[in-house]
């Protein structure tokens, strides 16, 4: 199958043909026809996560059609249309697990990072962390929301239901937010790079009531902020932005360092929170929101052999929306 790979860190993708993998015990073997590409993927091609298993195929937001089962897997029929996110795997009895909190597993392993995800023609999966998908949206659309969609989906719950939601950061996980955020009559404020006018005119487009630069205040206080942007000091923006009893939330992997700051920002029951991975249960609701409102996500289609150009276009923030990757 081809396949692209990150061979060393920090390094580009390269192109390989690999053996097609064979599912093991409860899981399935994908037939990968799209698959989103993800700020995490950069991440890991810098080195700004440093323990990947090495040679790695990225890709943790895998959409494809079943194509055989393994032994003890029986969930999926062959030919079902399934999507894959970021959690992979957990083990299901730490204490985690037994309290309702798998994105805590002491032992997860997560789809392209700890097992190779789906920048290739074939994948493998776990069939219990596989996500039957909506049929009303099509591969390509589908994809992003399987980790953008979800991570923000629980970055949203862990904020709240203040009506004034801020958003730092507009890329793939806040232009769908956004849209659902807005569909459920909250009032979104999004901030985007200082002087990107065409970024702020695009997050208005999809609900946003105002749209500024991160170094702007809004119009109003906010109720609850989600910092997407990996960046430290956004925390103290959104801080300094917010009214009384605001929740602000780190929805990234990894972020710089946040600097000090005083606690009168602190002070009137403001919190700080981040978003660690996903449940299962956080994907279902995510996926039954955006088919009850007609959730599309503006995606850029590029094929699998231009991996690398996806990579440096989220680095560059050229990206609008999201970026796929056509298998």
């Amino acid at each position: 199958m081809r396949a692209m790979v990150l061979e060393k860190q920090p390094g580009q993708l390269v192109p390989r043909d690999l053996p097609v993998p064979e599912p093991g015990p409860g899981q399935v073997l994908i037939r990968v026809s799209a698959c989103g590409v993800c700020r995490t993927d950069l991440h890991i091609a810098d080195g700004d996560l440093a323990e990947p298993e090495l040679p790695l195929v990225p890709g943790h937001q895998i959409v494809g059609k079943v194509e055989a089962s393994g032994p003890a897997a029986g969930r999926f029929d062959a030919g079902s249309r399934v999507g894959v996110p970021w959690l992979g795997w957990t083990d299901g009895d730490c204490r985690f697990c037994l309290d309702g909190r798998e994105n805590l597993c002491e032992h997860a392993r997560f789809t392209g990072y700890d097992v190779d995800g789906g920048f290739a023609e074939f994948a493998v999966a776990d069939e219990r962390f596989c996500f039957p998908l909506p049929e009303a949206i099509d591969d390509e659309h589908v994809a992003p929301l399987l980790c953008a969609g979800m991570i923000g989906y629980r970055a949203m719950a862990i904020a709240g239901d203040g009506e004034r939601l801020g958003l730092y950061g507009f890329g793939s996980s806040a232009h769908i937010l956004c849209q659902i955020a807005a569909a459920e009559g909250r009032r979104v404020f999004a901030f985007t790079r200082p002087g990107d006018l065409e970024g702020q005119r695009f997050a208005r487009s999809l609900g946003a009531e105002w749209a500024g630069g991160s170094d702007e205040s809004p119009p109003e206080p906010l109720d609850a902020a989600i910092v997407f942007a990996p960046v430290g000091s956004l925390m103290v923006d959104a801080l300094r932005a917010s009214a009384r009893g605001a929740r602000v939330v780190s929805a990234g992997i990894h972020m710089s360092d946040i600097p000090s700051f005083p606690y009168e920002l602190l002070w009137e029951e403001r919190s700080l929170h981040s978003v660690a991975n996903l449940t299962r249960a956080d994907g279902d609701a995510l996926l039954g929101l955006a088919a009850r409102h007609g959730i599309e996500p503006r995606v850029e289609v590029l094929p699998l052999e231009s991996a690398n150009e996806a990579l440096a276009r989220i680095r560059s923030g050229d990206s609008e929306g999201s970026t796929v990757l056509r298998v």
